[in-house]
């Protein structure tokens, strides 16, 4: 894996093959990252990672210039391997937790601009993580929540809907506070 544009352009992420992911493909986040292009400026945003895996998504956040990155992993594993990657790429607005997604979305007291996530396809609750994303309030008033999925997850009828990508077997599903009319 690479980290595709910006201050980190090219720098490679070589996670060991015991960490449980199955990181976004490169292909994938470029294709995502070109698409905000058009909707956000990245040095204005913090942005919360939901199973940051690998912390690939995180650190291509973090290359193109955005305030602050806080990475979610409930795996120690993977929280190490983001914190040393950090660490090895002397990346500092990139906060790593330890922590239960559905535990912390129910304790969330910060907003953030973007939201990602980015969990195991067979997690069991997947279908609602918008929901739970909405009524935590961690997004912005203009904020933009997206969810990387398998295809038979269908969203559009989710009242924050927004619009919906898909990239072989990657499907980006984006959802925001304010729709544009």
């Amino acid at each position: 894996m690479r980290i595709i544009a910006g201050t980190l352009r090219g720098r490679r992420l070589n996670p060991p093959a015991s960490l449980p992911v199955r990181p976004t493909t490169d292909m994938a986040r470029e294709s995502l990252f070109n698409i905000l292009n058009n909707y956000v400026d990245f040095e204005e945003c913090t942005v919360m990672d939901l199973f940051a895996g690998t912390g690939a998504v995180s650190f291509e956040f973090v290359s193109r210039g955005v305030r602050e990155v806080t990475s979610i992993d409930i795996n120690a594993h993977c929280t190490d391997y983001i914190k040393s990657e950090a660490a090895r790429m002397d990346v500092r607005n990139l906060r790593v937790v330890r922590a239960d997604v559905f535990d912390l979305l129910k304790r969330a007291n910060r907003k953030f601009d973007i939201v990602f996530a980015d969990p195991p396809y067979a997690l069991e609750g997947l279908a609602s993580l918008p929901d739970l994303v909405f009524q935590s309030e961690v997004l912005t008033e203009d904020g933009i929540f997206i969810l990387e999925h398998p295809r038979e997850f269908q969203f559009e009828e989710h009242p924050h809907f927004w619009q919906h990508r898909a990239y072989g077997k990657v499907n980006f599903t984006f959802f925001a506070n304010k729709l544009d009319e």
